[in-house]
């Protein structure tokens, strides 16, 4: 872990792509990665891509750096707070693709203002990634799905990519499904959202 740290001073990360040896073409970030599953399998088939992944919890980091190791990955770096913290460090436009899978849902609703998606953090989100850039949100909590799909529209700065139905009900051909996936313990089907920052003219 003390080698795959991201360093948590805004002067290391000026530029991003330096953390990686050889040096990176892109640069994604994951955003609660869990078991680091899906970690593991993108970075692996993406070996020249520069892969940040955020997980609070030191089981999921435990199981992600075990992955590492185990794939010989020499493309992801760590960051084991809160990822909000680590893209007030990153500078504007480098993220080339984010994922957000199945964040905390905060199910009760008088706790539903701790969701990750709300309009502050999309501010963050939009400043960070580049224009054109792809960003993944997947839930299986249907009051999560509704409420972050309104928020990702209203906000202006997302374009939502789908065209049929399909495109959200159906997994993307490059998703890899995870344990906690498996489980099944939402009350709705998985949605997976796509969408693009829009680019300025």
């Amino acid at each position: 872990m003390p080698r795959l740290r991201i360093p948590a001073d805004a002067g290391a990360l000026e530029r991003p792509l330096d953390l990686f040896d050889p040096l990176a073409s892109a640069l994604w970030l994951e955003i609660g990665f869990g078991g680091g599953e899906h970690v593991a399998a993108q970075a692996e088939a993406h070996r020249d891509v520069g892969y940040l992944a955020c997980e609070v919890f030191i089981e999921g980091m435990a199981k992600c750096l075990s992955a590492i190791e185990d794939k010989g990955l020499s493309n992801v770096r760590l960051w084991d707070e809160d990822a909000r913290a680590l893209m007030a460090l990153l500078p504007d436009n480098c993220l080339d693709r984010v994922f957000i899978l199945f964040p905390d849902p905060w199910p009760k609703k008088k706790h539903h203002k701790r969701r990750l998606i709300q309009p502050d953090f999309l501010d963050e989100l939009a400043r960070v990634m580049k224009p054109g850039a792809a960003l993944r949100f997947a839930t299986d909590v249907r009051s999560y799905a509704d409420e972050a799909l309104a928020t990702l529209l209203a906000h202006g700065a997302f374009h939502w990519l789908a065209e049929t139905a399909d495109d959200w009900r159906k997994a993307p051909a490059d998703h890899v499904r995870t344990r906690y996936e498996t489980k099944n313990l939402g009350d709705i089907a998985p949605v997976f959202y796509e969408l693009s920052l829009v680019e300025t003219p």
